[in-house]
């Protein structure tokens, strides 16, 4: 059975677009102009951000090369510093030599730091403290090179006036020893003993002990020879050396070591030969006789035998003794 209001077949539907496509698809475009629009948003502000972090950091790298360069000048100043320093005339104690290894090895620490390419921040913070710390150290070292040099030149002061004072004292010293001598010396000339009453003999030794005076050379066995040493105020009481010279005709000295013979000094300054030395016991302002013999083991021979006698390396007296031939039967 047919439906009445059933739609034939043959006639054509009419097909209407749905409203909410249009505006789905409205928003869909929205949805992607603020996604490109906040696409394009994030990019820009992400190479704003890219080109400030990179601005920072060559803003950083600039900081960092100037604060190196500048430390890397403090620390060429510092060094001319040091080096005109230790260039200083003085004389270094041990504990400034031990500030020179210090410093130096500061030096070092901070110029491998500064020497680094990618150098921190945390790294030039310690070559800036430790720039410090060595401009202080210097500063010591200057104050105590400052000392030694003020302590030096009193010293060389000190030591002007100390040469000065040692060679007055030296001067007075050699005029009070040049007037001290010359008294000593007028002194000594004025204790030279004197003689007086000079006689030389020649003695025979006879067999009954008896001594015989005699001028035949021949049977002379000794000389006697005696003087008196004249009183003297100034010559002290004590024992006084007198030197016996005696020269026989032929004009030579008569020097027999084994009797006692030797040198002596002159009041030149010169050695001298003595043929006797004679001791005697003198007391000041007094006379002394004084008798003493020489007996050679030589024969004498025949003419003048000259005697002089010396005290203080003056020659004090002299005399000569004749010795003849003997007569017809002599």
């Amino acid at each position: 059975m047919a439906l009445e209001n059933s739609p034939s077949s043959d006639t054509p539907q009419q097909t209407f677009p749905p409203a909410k496509s249009k505006k789905t698809q409205s928003i869909i475009v929205i949805a992607l102009i603020i996604a490109l629009l906040a696409t394009w948003g994030y990019i820009f502000w992400n190479n704003n951000q890219n080109a400030e972090v990179i601005t920072q950091k060559d803003q950083q790298i600039t900081t960092v090369s100037s604060q190196k360069d500048s430390l890397n000048t403090q620390l060429a100043a510092l060094s001319s510093q040091f080096d005109a320093l230790k260039t200083s005339d003085v004389a270094k104690d041990s504990a400034l030599s031990e500030k020179d290894r210090d410093i130096e090895a500061k030096k070092s620490e901070i110029a491998h730091i500064l020497h680094k390419e990618n150098i921190t921040t945390a790294e030039l913070a310690k070559a800036k403290r430790l720039i410090a710390s060595l401009n202080t150290d210097i500063d010591g070292y200057k104050t105590e090179i400052e000392t030694l040099k003020n302590e030096n030149t009193q010293l060389t002061t000190e030591k002007q006036q100390v040469t000065v004072e040692r060679d007055q004292a030296k001067k007075d010293l050699d005029s009070t020893a040049t007037v001290v001598k010359a008294k000593e010396d007028v002194i000594n000339l004025g204790s030279t003993l004197h003689i007086s009453n000079f006689a030389i003999e020649g003695v025979q030794d006879k067999k009954s002990g008896k001594e015989k005076v005699t001028d035949d050379a021949k049977k002379i066995d000794k000389l006697h020879i005696t003087f008196t040493v004249d009183e003297n105020l100034i010559a002290a009481t004590e024992k006084k050396t007198l030197y016996v010279l005696i020269t026989a005709p032929d004009g030579k000295l008569i020097t027999v070591a084994s009797l006692g013979s030797g040198e002596f000094t002159t009041r030149d300054g010169q050695t001298a030969l003595f043929t006797q030395k004679v001791d005697i016991d003198y007391v000041q302002g007094k006379k002394l006789p004084v008798s003493t013999y020489w007996k050679q083991t030589t024969p004498f021979q025949i003419g003048d035998y000259k005697i002089a006698v010396y005290n203080n390396g003056l020659k004090v007296g002299e005399g000569v003794v004749t010795l003849k031939k003997g007569g017809l039967f002599g």
